[in-house]
């Protein structure tokens, strides 16, 4: 039962805004608002494809995967 659990919940990743975008680029605000992040310490669930991952990863200094 807990391998389902598993492999339903590896298709989405939890993302959580936590350092102002204060002095950053406008493609890193931007980057910020398409992952739907709207206000700080937000948590936002979308699904994880390599686009989301490439998305989080210019802005990896900005949020964190929550758990």
């Amino acid at each position: 039962m807990s391998a389902q659990k598993k492999t339903a919940s590896s298709g989405t990743v939890k993302i959580k805004w936590v350092v102002s975008f204060i002095s950053c680029t406008d493609d890193m605000r931007q980057t910020i608002r398409g992952l739907g992040l709207r206000r700080l310490h937000q948590v936002v669930e979308r699904a994880d494809t390599p686009e989301t991952r490439g998305m989080i990863h210019k802005v990896r200094h900005l949020v964190e995967v929550v758990k």
